[in-house]
């Protein structure tokens, strides 16, 4: 089951399962890999990621004390992946031409022992003179427990800048430092400059044959407090997704695939709250007290021709 929603050029669907973006198109272009929204999710496409956002190692995590392990999804890596949302069927609340909004009571359960009443709004601009419009998509999480809850949340969708090859697109990434990780797990090691090295996209340039599966930070903020990652494709169209200061990081994604699938088809940009393994290291967790909001949001726009 799916909805469409519609607002100038611009056209979304959204599947009930996962709540997830399952195409976002301008003027009939693509700017994000679209699935069959009457299919499984392949590849965690459009999905939203909470209560955490990428990796958790083992599914080990505390908590108010006591020792916690969720269901371990990627045992190659033998890691938790991506929360605990994103195979659920959420339920249409509100619809109207140009917005959807879902809701799901994420229950209590032996891993993750909270109560959670999450929302995720998927609103289109049409967008005026100097405001390319584009898709407003926000998630909203209430503590409906009694317990602490450890929670964090970012979208994952796979942008697409044109009909050329992803090495030929250009990016540009606001970030001063990278997350290094294990080259077997990809775990966190330690933050580095991206200064001298080819994760550099502060200046935008072709990611050409560059591998990226990593977390961003140091993320520059303009004035209004908004971060923007953009990629060009070199026929001239574009799609850019922007943030605020909510999500501290930005993970990266080259979408690398071993053979014989398709490799390299899109570019996910995952706008997080906090980095990959937060449930264990608590870098920029965010803890909800009983009956607390937390709200997140992001924007994608169409460049260009």
């Amino acid at each position: 089951m799916s909805v469409t929603i519609r607002a100038g050029a611009y056209t979304a669907v959204v599947a009930h399962r996962g709540g997830a973006l399952a195409s976002l198109q301008y003027e009939g272009r693509d700017l994000v890999l679209p699935f069959d929204p009457g299919s499984p999710v392949p590849d965690y496409r459009g999905i939203v990621a909470a209560p955490w956002p990428n990796r958790l190692a083992n599914g080990r995590y505390t908590a108010g004390g006591q020792k916690l392990a969720v269901p371990v999804n990627e045992p190659e890596r033998g890691c938790a992946l991506h929360g605990l949302v994103f195979g659920e069927d959420w339920r249409l609340t509100a619809h109207d031409g140009a917005s959807a909004t879902f809701a799901l009571e994420l229950a209590a359960s032996e891993g993750y022992p909270f109560e959670l009443r999450l929302e995720v709004q998927y609103r289109l601009r049409a967008g005026a003179p100097g405001d390319p419009g584009g898709l407003d998509w926000s998630v909203r999480a209430v503590n409906a427990g009694d317990g602490r809850a450890p929670y964090g949340v970012c979208p994952h969708p796979y942008l697409v800048a044109g009909p050329s090859p992803l090495d030929t697109w250009t990016l540009e990434v606001p970030a001063e430092r990278f997350l290094e990780v294990t080259s077997d797990r990809l775990l966190p090691r330690r933050t580095r400059s991206v200064a001298g090295h080819e994760f550099d996209f502060t200046s935008p340039r072709p990611i050409g044959a560059t591998a990226i599966d990593h977390a961003f930070t140091g993320i520059g903020f303009d004035d209004l407090g908004t971060a923007r990652v953009a990629i060009r494709d070199p026929s001239g169209t574009g799609v850019a997704m922007s943030w605020d200061t909510g999500c501290p990081w930005v993970q990266i994604h080259t979408a690398d695939r071993e053979p014989p699938g398709p490799t390299r088809e899109g570019l996910a940009v995952e706008p997080m709250t906090c980095p990959p393994n937060a449930f264990a290291s608590g870098t920029d967790l965010v803890w909800l007290e009983p009956g607390r909001t937390h709200a997140a949001r992001w924007t994608i726009a169409a460049l260009g021709a």
